[in-house]
């Protein structure tokens, strides 16, 4: 009866360990799993940024246009493919249709990502 009890409490102290070991484990998993999630905010707020950037760019150029249009020249000017510092591999576009409408698009592109586009257009009189 001795020997059962004195083997009973060799299986136990393996036990201890491994419950600890599995602890471990889980809260490993959780702090990868955080990091994993600030990465991932980080990531939006960036992208948050850029697309405010990009709509603010295209708001100054049309606002630009829009008191000053009696100098903006005929409806055949437009700028292609102008760069734009603020933006990464940035640039915006202006084009006038007939209709005197004018449309500003900003692209940029991260390193590594999917090209972005943001455009917007509006009437404008003065324009001949």
């Amino acid at each position: 009866m001795i020997q059962r009890a004195h083997s009973s409490n060799v299986l136990q102290k393996g036990a201890v360990l491994l419950e600890a070991l599995i602890a471990v484990v889980i809260f490993s998993f959780g702090i990868l799993a955080l990091a994993g999630l600030q990465s991932l905010m980080i990531k939006n707020t960036d992208d948050a940024k850029y697309r405010a950037e990009a709509t603010f760019i295209a708001q100054q150029k049309l606002g630009e246009i829009w008191t000053n249009a009696h100098n903006f020249g005929s409806l055949a000017d437009y700028i292609v493919d102008e760069p734009v510092a603020q933006l990464p591999n940035g640039s915006r576009t202006v084009a006038v249709s007939p209709e005197r409408v004018v449309t500003v698009t900003v692209n940029w592109r991260l390193p590594g990502a999917e090209p972005h586009t943001y455009s917007t257009n509006a009437r404008i009189e003065g324009i001949e």
